[in-house]
């Protein structure tokens, strides 16, 4: 079943070089596979992305979320390496963001986007 196998994000790149540089440079993920059509990486816990190229991004929500302990320290170091926090009002969800950070029930929250456009999120439940 698949309830005790892994599962790995898919997430397209324009560029694929760049949005690989990008994950290994800016985020800390490391490069365990290459391929034709593109690069898996290896984030904690056993977890993984996979980028291929492909054109831009269709999505407009969240597509990868990292869990972390303290959602400040990890702004704080990504913001040092020039990632960009998004500043979010969207009411019907409850989400406002102020410098970046969401807080809901108690849970935080913070978006970014990579270099394909594709939305990331920080969670510190």
């Amino acid at each position: 079943m698949l309830k005790d196998k892994m599962v790995a994000a898919t997430l397209p790149a324009v560029d694929l070089e760049r949005a690989r540089k990008f994950y290994e440079e800016k985020l800390g993920l490391k490069v365990t596979q290459t391929d034709m059509g593109g690069v898996m990486l290896q984030a904690g816990g056993g977890t993984a992305l996979y980028l291929y190229q492909r054109g831009p991004t269709k999505a407009d929500h969240t597509v990868a979320s990292f869990n972390v302990d303290s959602i400040e320290a990890e702004m704080s170091e990504l913001g040092a390496k020039g990632i960009v926090f998004e500043e979010l009002d969207i009411p019907q969800m409850h989400i406002k963001t102020i410098n970046g950070l969401a807080t809901i029930d108690g849970v935080k929250m913070a978006w970014f986007k990579d270099t394909e456009g594709n939305i990331l999120s920080l969670i510190q439940m």
